[in-house]
């Protein structure tokens, strides 16, 4: 082992060696201060509340933090910046449809309506080169005063040559007990066999499993004359004990660094069900570990949930603080989606630490609010700040925002500015890229005007925001949403439309007491 790694596993020795906190962590932000810098209203944190919507500053006589009609919408300073971190993670929307599934309503705190709206196609113009695109528009909703303001971003594809630098992939997977249910170590196992025989030959993996204790099961080894020791490691995995995610991270980490292959994209991939319940069950402690290994050595993490019951937040939480993303996959058809259509082309990275900024105008916006991304919140004194971290974007994602937004009577002209910020993967470099939207643009009605994939957006997320307790103002129900949902598959032709029809239309059995009806919809939704 050189220098560098002996010097790593030291210092992250010393950092694991903290205090034993039991359950499967903290239901807090991980930006908390950042939500009392952007001015929101009532601010809640993806544990399930909703915020109210951020008072656009406008004149003084408006006053702060009163809706029009006069009720108290909580202290809001005079904001009109809204800033985050991008996100294209879809876990949350493919967990919800698993739950959905087995006639049960999805935890609200495990709802992230960002998740829902970009596990769908939108559509948006790409650029030409690296960096993003931008794309701004919108439309009116059922309730007076209120639109709708999709702001969408978009990556330039991979070359289908797939010409990419070689991937240096370390997967830890859980091998715990409850990995035994249907559906989980058999699925991951499947995952990685279709992955052995999609990766290409000067690219490398490293396996390491956890239960109880970590155990390296296969080094850092090229896929080139060794695909059948691979899949030998791949299959004489099965479950054991208990759930030691920090042990499992930790191995797999130094796995990575000592495997690091420079001019590669050196990842790790982490499968489980996340249900940590041995050693470090803290999710702070074991983000410090991820946090490490990100900025010394540029190591990414892709989290894959698997199993009906899930510990979503500790996933969304190493993910976020590993710049990398999270799925979840139910069966072999969203398996081979990941694992073939997705992570060898999306291995390589077109941003580093991603932020998006939108202004909106104060003539011309009274209120509004971000439909989700609470647990991306950034402060907005940060945004060109490069040493806070933002998101990771590859090749062909696109993320979208979505904002409810109240006019003001009589409100003409531009509406909001959209900014979104970058560093090059490879030099740090930073970028900008800005687009904007004017009330022309958003004049439209929702359901009659505007085109099939912004329609597909607003359902998502106004689907997500019913399943969250939400309340946004011209929501249609879980039924008129079914139906909408339905149109917009047969226009669409898109299957992934018609099984976000059937997921609605299970929410709205199950909640009107028709759980136990038989279960429809397999499948998943698509990623950017």
């Amino acid at each position: 082992m050189d220098r560098r790694a002996r010097t790593y596993r030291g210092a992250l020795a010393l950092l694991l060696g903290g205090i034993l906190v039991t359950g499967c962590g903290g239901s807090g932000t991980s930006n908390d201060s950042a939500t009392a810098d952007r001015g929101v209203a009532g601010s809640g944190g993806p544990a399930g509340g909703k915020r109210a919507p951020s008072a656009a500053a406008g004149p003084q006589e408006d006053g702060a933090g009163q809706a029009e009609d006069g009720a108290a919408r909580g202290s809001v300073a005079p904001d009109y910046l809204s800033t985050f971190a991008l996100d294209v993670d879809t876990a949350s929307y493919g967990y919800a449809r698993r739950t959905l599934g087995d006639g049960q309503l999805p935890a609200a705190g495990t709802v992230r309506p960002e998740e829902f709206v970009n596990s769908f196609r939108q559509g948006y113009e790409r650029p030409d080169g690296n960096g993003f695109s931008v794309n701004v528009d919108g439309a009116r909703t059922d309730a007076a005063d209120w639109s709708l303001v999709r702001v969408g971003l978009a990556t330039k594809t991979a070359p289908e040559s797939g010409e990419r630098p070689p991937a240096a992939l370390t997967f830890v997977v859980d091998i715990s007990g409850s990995m035994s249910e249907p559906g989980r170590l058999d699925l991951a196992k499947t995952s990685l066999g279709i992955l052995a025989d999609e990766l290409r030959d000067d690219d490398s993996v490293s396996l390491v499993t956890f239960s109880d204790e970590a155990e390296t099961r296969l080094p850092m080894t090229r896929l080139q004359g060794n695909r059948t020791k691979i899949r030998d490691a791949i299959t004489a995995m099965e479950p054991a004990d208990s759930t030691n995610v920090a042990a499992g991270v930790e191995r797999g980490y130094d796995e990575a660094v000592e495997g690091h292959r420079k001019g590669a994209n050196n990842r790790v991939v982490l499968l489980s069900d996340a249900l940590a319940n041995t050693g470090e069950t803290d999710a702070d402690a074991i983000l410090e570990r991820v946090g490490d290994a990100r900025k010394e050595y540029g190591i990414t993490l892709f989290g894959v949930g698997v199993g009906s019951d899930y510990g979503d937040e500790l996933m969304e939480r190493l993910t976020n603080k590993g710049d990398g993303n999270t799925t979840y996959i139910a069966d072999e058809t969203q398996a081979r989606k990941v694992f073939v259509d997705q992570l060898p082309a999306h291995v390589e990275l077109r941003a580093r630490d991603a932020k998006a900024q939108v202004a909106f105008d104060r003539k011309t916006v009274k209120q509004f609010e971000l439909i989700g991304y609470e647990n991306r919140e950034v402060a907005d004194d940060d945004f060109r700040d490069d040493s806070v971290d933002g998101g990771e974007v590859g090749p062909g994602h696109t993320v979208t925002a979505l904002y409810a937004v109240r006019l003001r009577e009589g409100a003409s002209g531009h509406v909001a500015t959209a900014t979104v910020r970058w560093l090059d993967p490879k030099t740090r470099e930073a970028h900008e890229e800005t687009g904007s939207v004017g009330t022309g643009a958003i004049d439209g009605e929702l359901w009659d005007d505007a085109g099939a994939r912004l329609q597909v957006t607003a359902v998502a997320a106004y689907f997500a925001d019913a399943l969250r307790g939400g309340d946004l103002q011209g929501a249609p129900t879980l039924g008129e949403l079914a139906g909408r949902a339905r149109e917009l598959a047969s226009s669409t032709e898109d299957s992934s439309v018609e099984k976000l029809a059937t997921a609605i239309e299970q929410a709205d059995r199950i909640r009107n007491g028709g759980g136990d009806e038989p279960p429809g919809g397999e499948g998943e939704g698509e990623l950017g």
